[in-house]
């Protein structure tokens, strides 16, 4: 654990949530839920020091990109210095609509559907959390899965969001752009063939 996490800790436990970084097996656990076989725009809620950026960054594609939404000034300034030399790396220092464990219910709701919509068809949003309460607000995805993890202090429930990838779940402006993608991507594949 750096001493500036600390600190941002001391400063503001309520926003930085938890007094140590995400262990490594944690780390692990949650890349393991990522789909790094093609390009993709991933966002980061949340970010804190940098642990988890620093393995997604280290999987994805040369072609994807990673934005992550730090609120505290500090560890958003760190995590520029970080990855000052990674051009896929965005650092966006705001208000990911605050971080979930501090939301009223209606806010969570709220930020569940922007992150859903921002979505693509048939792709996902993993959450860990000391508790698993967001769940029973995300009844808009299709489905989820979800663990409980040990090998972290304290212990988090690993939750992924599966956003639906068939046209009748989805609205109509999702349902235009998801059939325009399938046969760009039919085309694509013909061509390869």
């Amino acid at each position: 654990m750096s001493v500036l996490f600390f600190k941002r800790f001391l400063q503001r436990p309520f926003q930085i949530a938890s007094i140590v970084p995400s262990s490594k097996a944690l780390v692990e656990r949650v890349a393991r839920k990522m789909d790094f076989s093609q390009p993709r725009v991933i966002a980061e809620y949340g970010p804190g020091e940098g642990v988890h950026s620093r393995e997604i960054a280290r999987r994805m594609s040369p072609d994807s990109h990673l934005l992550l939404f730090e609120l505290d000034a500090a560890l958003s300034h760190n995590l520029e210095l970080q990855f000052a030399g990674d051009r896929r790396v965005h650092v966006i220092h705001g208000d990911a609509a605050r971080l979930f464990s501090i939301l009223k219910i209606d806010k969570k709701r709220a930020l569940l559907r922007k992150t859903h919509d921002s979505l693509a068809p048939g792709g996902s949003f993993i959450i860990y959390q000391v508790t698993n309460e967001l769940k029973q607000h995300a009844k808009l995805f299709e489905h989820t899965d979800s663990e409980y993890f040990l090998q972290n202090i304290p212990p988090m429930f690993i939750t992924v969001f599966h956003k639906a990838q068939s046209a009748q779940s989805l609205n109509d402006w999702e349902y235009r752009t998801a059939r325009h993608r399938k046969v760009s991507e039919l085309v694509s594949a013909d061509r390869s063939a």
